[in-house]
């Protein structure tokens, strides 16, 4: 069997449903199922980041703004008892780091808020994800924030300009355009 795996997909979006979005590239539309789909605006050209996610049932391609959505619906969906619908309610008001936080902090009550997770599911995520998802005390760590340090490492920056600027970045948006925000700062 082969699977097809897609990092992303750029398009322009077509359709706007309540579980979904269509995505067209090249003429080829795809169906994604989003955490907020009338987040998107139809003919919006946009960024994708995608799952593809494969069960015995289930063939489904999932999509988000940015790339830290995708990572934590990847971990909230490895969690026991988690699957795709419960990790797209928790990711549908787009508040990464309001719920990193609250994994962190072990709030279950914020957990708790979004439909499909009780006591048990709260639990269970905190209990798994709880440490894997900051790098110190004060600082959340979006999931690709080592690809934007390497990749200034390898410009030759030092590691003490790199700490400075990474305070400053928007971290909601891909590494690309964190790469592109952090060396307008680096050079002025």
């Amino acid at each position: 069997m082969v699977i097809l795996m897609y990092a992303y997909i750029e398009g322009t979006i077509t359709e706007v449903k309540p579980s979904y979005i269509v995505v067209e590239n090249q003429g080829i539309g795809y169906l994604i199922i989003a955490p907020n789909p009338y987040s998107y605006l139809k003919g919006e050209t946009t960024t994708i980041f995608t799952h593809h996610y494969v069960r015995e049932d289930i063939n489904n391609l999932y999509g988000f703004r940015s790339l830290e959505s995708k990572e934590l619906f990847i971990r909230l969906i490895g969690v026991s008892g988690i699957g795709p619908k419960s990790a797209l309610s928790i990711l549908a008001t787009d508040q990464i780091h309001d719920t990193i936080l609250a994994i962190e902090e072990g709030n279950v009550k914020y957990l708790m808020k979004f439909p499909g997770i009780g006591l048990k599911s709260a639990q269970q995520i905190i209990l798994d994800l709880k440490g894997n998802l900051v790098e110190d005390e004060d600082e959340l760590i979006p999931t690709h924030k080592n690809d934007v340090e390497d990749a200034l490492s390898a410009l030759g920056y030092s590691k003490a300009e790199i700490k400075k600027v990474m305070k400053k970045l928007d971290h909601d948006q891909p590494v690309e355009i964190m790469i592109k925000q952090a060396l307008q700062m680096l050079i002025k």
